[in-house]
C-alpha cells in the first residue's frame, strides 16, 4: 500500500534531524571534532584529554578524522532513521535510502572539512556576504556553526525526501 508522502517525509525528517544532532554532538570524538579541519598547511595541534599528549595533525588526519566522523554520523542516521520507520510502519525503498544517506554523507563532509580559507562553507559564505557572520565567534553567538547547521538541515531535508520516494506502509 502507497504510504500518504506528506507523513511519511515529516516522519523521515523528524527521525534524520535527531539522528544528526545525536551523531554531530554526542557521537563525535573530541579528536574528530577538532581534527577534521586539519591540513598540512594549517597543522591542528591536539591535546589527548586523558594523557595530556600533544600531537600534530595535518591534510591525511585531518580526512581520515572528517571521514571517521562522516561514517559515524551515517550511520547513526541509518540506525535511527531504519528503526523509527520500521517502528512507525513505513517500509523504505533500499535504494532510496542508499541515496538518502549517500547525499547525506557527501554533503556533510563537505562541510565538515573545514580548512581555513578553503573549506566549502566558508568559501560559499564569503560569496554570499556571509563572511563576517562565519567569522562571529562573540556576543554568546558562532557564526560558523550556524551556517554549518543550516547547511546540514537543508541537506537533510533534501534526503529525506529522496528517502521518502516509493515508501511503502507496511
Amino acid at each position: 500500500m502507497q504510504a500518504h508522502r506528506p507523513a511519511v517525509f515529516a516522519a523521515l525528517l523528524g527521525l534524520t534531524r535527531a539522528a544528526s544532532a545525536a551523531g554531530d554532538f554526542w557521537l563525535q570524538s573530541d579528536f574528530c571534532a577538532r581534527v577534521k579541519g586539519a591540513s598540512d598547511d594549517h597543522p591542528v595541534t591536539y591535546e589527548d584529554p586523558v594523557t595530556e599528549k600533544k600531537t600534530v595533525h595535518g591534510t591525511a588526519d585531518g580526512r581520515k578524522a572528517c571521514l571517521e566522523h562522516c561514517l559515524t554520523y551515517v550511520a547513526t542516521q541509518a540506525i535511527v532513521a531504519g528503526a523509527g520507520a520500521r517502528a512507525l510502519g513505513i517500509k523504505v525503498h533500499p535504494a532510496a535510502a542508499a541515496a538518502a544517506l549517500a547525499i547525506s554523507f557527501g554533503t556533510h563532509y563537505a562541510a565538515d572539512r573545514r580548512v581555513p580559507g578553503e573549506g566549502l562553507l566558508e568559501k560559499l559564505a564569503t560569496k554570499t556576504g556571509k563572511g563576517g557572520f562565519y567569522e562571529l565567534a562573540d556576543f554568546g553567538m558562532n557564526g560558523s556553526f550556524h551556517l554549518d547547521s543550516a547547511w546540514h538541515h537543508g541537506w537533510e531535508t533534501v534526503a529525506a525526501m529522496v528517502a521518502a520516494t516509493g515508501a511503502k506502509s507496511w
